[in-house]
């Protein structure tokens, strides 16, 4: 039998085939030492993050640090030669950065002009010495840095008995990341047993430094790697979501404050060893086995079917950087395409072969990448990237182990800073698999990570149980929040009459009260009556036209009584309205044209321009003599239309810049303004301003609520929807008003502001 060699073997075997490759590339040479002049280039990710820090918001959320609780003997004097020695050792510990022409530019500081800053804290016989404890490693890891004095690495001592003390160190990630930690511990170790028993520093000399990787990285990157692999990156990310458009709890700020809370998660011995086997079954890694499953998870959530997760590698590749401390870490776009309805093995499959091209291809910085891939940029979100996956292989190889002192563990917090919307950190702990999320407080509450994390293991338990089903079919909430967001959230207590349709609600009211005044607007206003005969003449139009069941009619009409009259008559009609809002640039109103492939097209004689191409009967509103004038003014008859059939398809802003059509039925219509119009109560008396886009759901509830109940609709122009105090002045009389909270609040401060 031919043996089928381990995802292990095959990571291995392809390692070392590009080891071959690369090493017979004229782009490989070698690492090799640069001239110290008073300039020396950043790497491309130490250019990134200066960049951020220029922003000022970053806060402590790039700084990386270790904690060590420290039982025994300590010998300080030991521990700062050590210190010393390690700043002497790596000169991007004693680096800082600067300025030149604008351009950030690195220096390294002669080695007798550094030495570590370790501040002593005596907290013995302290009588809140544990609070104490906390505020001073709070303040530690969160104190600033500054880039261009330096230094970027600081200590602190805390002394709790003379054979109790707690050694804090906190470096910025601009010069180390978390295999420079393990460097560094187990440098520090090594320095520390030696000075202490008196003997010399043992660690042999280092042959390059990372100011000459640096170099080398920009060498390298601008030439022929470049070429090969940004085909790679340039082809697996076209197309892209350029945001996860996960539901938050708060509206994602403009720029993110970089706060955050770590949650938890323990799979368990069971679980854990039923995604082991899983894995062992499909031949994928633990990390792609679980990178599928939050892959899942995130798609459920977005209601995306593409997803683009991160995750960070090493990124030492190179003999030579392997005992360096600096920032080499690259992050990697691993995308997973959940469309079709994929199984479980299928999806296994698909990650397998998207994370090893991933890693096959890292050698690009990430930041490259972006600029390859050219997505939108934005400081409210990182690009491509704002959901992180981790396995980890365990913490215990940063711990610093220094000889003759017994550590213990350092209580933590479950504060953490948060680069990213989500970050999901796992480590195989033996038995069971283990860690955290760590989630933007901006953006969520701790009630709602930890339902993701319910949600990570439910979609874990039915992949180990059924690895054949779809994925799309995979539980995501246990049987009593099931119960309780379709059931009982959905329980309205509000009779929903079943027969009617939206437009039939309007005619009963029309048939109530034909002289009431339903539209109202600057220079003029429209009883029911006639606002019915006049929906009523163009149904019948669109009927000749062939307009009827599921069929589409697109509206690109100024907000107006013709903006009104045009959606009524189309559901008249039978059809369904997709509202494209002049407002938007022509090439988004042609595509959302395009896509919906209507049946006819209601449009201003002065907007006709935009659709001067399209291939479909073209109807101009606001005509002194339209064509449908002599039509009818009764109501059309129902004929096969059912509640079940389309009201209108409404775009959304489209998570690839692309917009997505979101179709919706005149049932869910009916039920909805049933619901709104029972909680707001309107009445015949009530005046309700009309101030959203009709490319919005909220038009529904400015306009439809009013006319089901017999009120008037104030149409107010669009241009005063921003000049809040003109604004102020048309709502004069109105006893209603429907707005979203930012504008709500500036109406609120106008008014308020009057005498």
């Amino acid at each position: 039998m031919t043996s089928i060699p381990s995802v292990t073997d095959a990571e291995r075997l392809l390692k070392l085939a590009r080891a071959a490759r690369l090493k017979r590339s004229p782009t490989m040479a070698p690492i090799e030492p640069v001239e110290r002049g008073p300039a020396l280039s950043l790497s491309f990710a130490q250019q990134r993050l200066w960049f951020l820090e220029q922003l000022g918001t970053a806060g402590g959320a790039y700084h990386v640090h270790t904690r060590l609780h420290l039982r025994g003997d300590l010998d300080r004097e030991a521990l700062v030669r050590a210190l010393d020695r390690m700043l002497a050792r790596h000169e991007v510990l004693r680096t800082v950065f600067a300025q030149v022409d604008g351009q950030p530019v690195q220096r390294v500081l002669p080695a007798e002009q550094c030495a570590f800053r370790l501040a002593d804290h005596d907290l013995s016989g302290h009588p809140e010495a544990r609070a104490e404890q906390r505020r001073l490693m709070a303040e530690e890891t969160g104190a600033p840095f500054d880039l261009e004095r330096g230094p970027l690495i600081r200590g602190g001592l805390i002394r709790l008995a003379p054979d109790d003390h707690v050694l804090l160190v906190t470096m910025h990630h601009i010069v180390s990341d978390e295999w420079s930690m393990g460097v560094f511990s187990r440098e520090l170790s090594a320095l520390y047993d030696a000075f202490r028993r008196g003997e010399p520093d043992p660690l042999p000399a280092l042959p390059i430094q990372y100011a000459d990787y640096a170099a080398w990285q920009r060498r390298w990157v601008a030439g022929e790697v470049l070429a090969e692999q940004s085909e790679y990156w340039k082809r697996t990310l076209a197309g892209a979501p350029e945001l996860l458009e996960l539901p938050t709890d708060h509206p994602r700020p403009a720029r993110p404050d970089y706060a955050g809370v770590s949650v938890s998660i323990d799979l368990g011995e069971e679980l854990s060893a039923g995604v082991k086997a899983l894995a062992q079954r499909h031949g994928t890694t633990l990390f792609m086995t679980l990178l599928a499953a939050w892959a899942v998870v995130l798609g459920r959530l977005s209601g995306q079917d593409d997803v683009v997760v991160g995750t960070p590698s090493a990124n030492r590749q190179r003999k030579e950087v392997e005992g360096l401390i600096g920032f080499f870490v690259n992050t990697l776009a691993v995308r997973v395409d959940l469309s079709g309805s994929p199984t479980v093995a299928r999806l296994l499959e698909q990650v397998k072969e998207r994370a090893l091209g991933a890693q096959y291809h890292q050698d690009i910085p990430f930041e490259q990448v972006v600029e390859l891939v050219q997505p939108a940029r934005t400081l409210a979100y990182t690009p491509l990237v704002q959901v992180m996956f981790s396995l980890q292989g365990g913490t215990s190889q940063n711990a610093v182990q220094l000889p003759g002192l017994t550590p213990a563990p350092v209580e933590r917090s479950t504060r953490a800073p948060a680069k990213f919307d989500l970050s999901l950190v796992l480590e195989d702990r033996g038995g069971r698999i283990g860690g955290s999320v760590t989630y933007a407080t901006a953006l969520f509450e701790q009630a709602t990570v930890k339902r993701h994390v319910g949600y990570l293991r439910r979609v874990l338990e039915a992949m180990v149980a059924d690895d054949l089903q779809a994925v799309d079919a995979l539980p995501l909430v246990p049987d009593d929040e099931r119960r309780r967001v379709v059931e009982e959230w959905n329980a309205a207590g509000v009779a929903v009459p079943p027969e009617l349709c939206i437009h039939e609600r309007f005619e009963a009211q029309a048939a109530r009260t034909p002289g009431a005044v339903a539209l109202a607007w600057e220079n003029g206003e429209v009883t029911y009556g006639e606002l019915n005969a006049r929906a009523n003449r163009l149904a019948h139009h669109l009927r000749g036209l062939g307009v009827g069941p599921e069929a589409r009619v697109a509206v690109c009409v100024e907000r107006g009584p013709e903006m009104v009259v045009a959606m009524l008559a189309v559901l008249k009609a039978g059809g369904a309205y997709v509202p494209l809002d002049p407002a938007y640039p022509e090439e988004r109103l042609r595509y959302m044209l395009a896509d919906s492939r209507p049946a006819a097209l209601l449009v201003d004689a002065a907007l006709r321009h935009l659709f001067a191409d399209a291939a479909l009967s073209v109807v101009e509103m606001g005509a002194p003599r339209p064509a449908w004038a002599g039509e009818p003014e009764t109501n059309p008859e129902r004929g096969a239309l059912s509640p079940a059939h389309l009201a209108y398809v409404i775009y959304t802003s489209g998570s690839t810049g692309r917009p997505k059509g979101v179709r919706v039925s005149h049932g869910s219509v009916a039920a909805t303004l049933a619901v709104a119009g029972d909680a707001f109560g309107f009445g015949a008396g009530d005046r309700v301003p009309s101030l959203a886009s009709f490319a919005f759901d909220i038009w529904l509830f400015e306009t439809f609520l009013p006319l089901l109940a017999g009120g008037t609709v104030r149409l107010v122009p669009r241009e005063r929807v921003p000049d809040v105090p003109r604004l102020v002045e048309d709502l004069a009389g109105c006893t209603a008003l429907h707005a979203v909270p930012a504008l709500m609040r500036r109406i609120v401060e106008e008014v308020r502001a009057r005498p």
